[in-house]
């Protein structure tokens, strides 16, 4: 698959490293990249960049069509919080700007660290917790999680973001906040 992974800070440059090893044919986009050719071009475009940045991205490009992959925490500058919430999320927001595109959320509750890692804490491959209203593009996305190492998990409709970004701010707190590090990762137990 061809895929535009728009954002080459940590998480972007990581998922960008394991798709490709996974074979697809990646396309790392920076801030000096060709935003509109990499994504007219692309089968599936990762946004790998903070939440405030997609309202500039929304006007350079045209995602009508495209499945695009929101991995953002939409949290405050001083991450103190979550700029939106509860109500809505920065997966539908996202949906709304880019109108045309399929938004899946996923991968934003696991640290950049881990791409580089093998995605696995204590042998167990990391979960991702994957929400679309679009049902293919979601199964997509998980078969795509799974062909990198992650254990994917069906999170439901896109609204669902609302309580899967909560936990990557949990995560975050866990990480950084309590001191655990980033070797960490939320995991569901299934019976």
């Amino acid at each position: 698959m061809r895929i535009a992974v728009i954002g080459n800070g940590n998480v972007g440059s990581g998922l960008a490293k394991v798709l490709g090893q996974a074979g697809h044919e990646v396309d790392p986009i920076g801030r000096n990249g060709d935003l509109s050719a990499a994504v007219s071009q692309a089968e599936l475009v990762v946004l790998a960049t903070p939440y405030g940045a997609v309202a500039d991205l929304a006007g350079k490009a045209d995602f009508t069509g495209k499945t695009v992959v929101d991995v953002s925490n939409p949290v405050t500058e001083d991450f103190s919080g979550l700029q939106v919430g509860h109500k809505t999320s920065a997966a539908e927001e996202i949906a709304s700007r880019l109108s045309g595109a399929t938004v899946v959320k996923a991968f934003n509750t696991i640290f950049a660290q881990h791409y580089g890692a093998g995605l696995k804490v204590n042998g167990q491959p990391i979960q991702t917790f994957v929400a679309a209203d679009d049902e293919a593009a979601r199964e997509s996305v998980k078969a795509l999680a799974a062909e990198i190492g992650l254990e994917p998990v069906d999170a439901g409709p896109l609204s669902n973001a609302r309580y899967l970004e909560p936990i990557g701010f949990l995560n975050i707190q866990f990480g950084y906040v309590f001191g655990h590090g980033t070797g960490i990762a939320p995991r569901w137990q299934f019976s």
